[in-house]
């Protein structure tokens, strides 16, 4: 999503908690886009690093006119087995963090009048998965909080949505996937496979510009029809 800003012309600032993966996706991103990459290592589930990436983002950047919260993890346990722990990890960096850098953020964006803000859910967001208790609770509470913030901020030019993805063959899911959990998932889509993360380019540059300008409290499915099978 970030190369996709960068090549439509938009400067850049990425965050996650790896500061080596920072310096080459920042250096790949800029050598495609020509625009500015700034960066900043940070862990979400620090709400000190959180306010201290806002701060830093408005410092360096001027403004921000797109937001997208993209952080998140999970740690499957049934629900008899989840521990106190485990909840508060995945609830902080999966929903409260968003909520706390949106929070941060959205001033600026109604002093101007204009802002996308969109929030990376799930199809879990939307459904259920065995021991996923964790994970789809936040999810579904992403896509609760777009529609109440798309309420809030209407009124300002600024619109608030969801990308609910399907099964992305990232790194994260690579490692914690077997061969045949793999292939399982790729079944259940009507497309036979499992998506490349750069086809999350073109959903998030309709809902970062003025071509999704109408598009607000929404939740835009990308999930190559897992969920538009009955069976």
């Amino acid at each position: 999503m970030a190369r996709a800003f960068a090549q439509a012309g938009a400067d850049i600032f990425i965050c996650s908690r790896s500061e080596n993966e920072l310096k080459s996706a920042s250096a790949d991103i800029a050598a495609e886009g020509g625009g500015r990459v700034e960066w900043l290592p940070v862990d979400m589930t620090d709400p000190q690093q959180v306010e201290a990436l806002g701060k830093e983002a408005l410092a360096r950047m001027g403004r921000i006119d797109v937001l997208v919260n993209n952080a998140g993890s999970n740690i499957p346990q049934p629900i008899d087995e989840i521990t106190d722990d485990a909840w508060s990890r995945i609830l902080e960096l999966n929903l409260t963090s968003i909520m706390r850098l949106t929070r941060m953020l959205v001033p600026q964006m109604k002093a101007r009048k204009w802002g996308r803000i969109i929030h990376i859910s799930s199809i879990l967001g939307l459904s259920g998965l065995a021991g996923r208790n964790i994970y789809c609770s936040t999810k579904s509470a992403l896509i609760g909080l777009a529609r109440a913030s798309a309420v809030d901020l209407g009124s300002f030019g600024i619109t608030v949505n969801c990308i609910a993805p399907g099964p992305f063959l990232t790194d994260l899911t690579a490692t914690m996937l077997s061969e045949d959990q793999r292939r399982a998932f790729a079944e259940r889509t009507v497309l036979g496979r499992w998506a490349r993360p750069d086809e999350l380019a073109g959903p998030a540059l309709l809902l970062a510009t003025e071509a999704g300008s109408y598009i607000t409290g929404s939740t835009l499915l990308v999930d190559g029809g897992v969920l538009a099978r009955v069976m």
